[in-house]
């Protein structure tokens, strides 16, 4: 089942929080809540009731293929298009897309930490 706009922005604001050494605010604008690890941000989510998105960092090659398999994935908004993908409600993003899109970010963020700085294993 796919998830509507404001599910989807729950669903990935659940997945970030549970995840160890999270932080989230609203660093650049009102409108997007920031969620960071050890102060790499991995999860930006649009309060714009709009224009319901999240944007997650992804290896360039596994969001290419997400963009081609999905309609409401496309490349990053705010950041590097080549590292970040937003995904807006539509046909195949379901909850469990969402929480691994969070997670995926959430590691390549936190793998760019210095050792002592890495969250402990989750």
């Amino acid at each position: 089942m796919s998830a509507a706009g404001d599910r989807l922005q729950d669903t990935a604001r659940r997945a970030a929080v549970a995840l160890p050494g999270v932080s989230h605010g609203y660093p650049f604008t009102p409108g997007l809540d920031v969620y960071k690890v050890a102060g790499k941000v991995f999860l930006i989510v649009t309060d714009d009731p709009d224009d319901q998105i999240i944007t997650v960092k992804c290896e360039p090659e596994h969001a290419r293929a997400l963009e081609r398999g999905h309609a409401s994935i496309t490349p990053g908004r705010y950041l590097d298009k080549r590292h970040w993908i937003s995904l807006g409600p539509g046909p195949g993003i379901t909850e469990r897309l969402i929480a691994d899109a969070v997670e995926d970010s959430y590691d390549l963020a936190a793998e760019q930490l210095p050792r002592g700085d890495r969250p402990r294993a989750r």
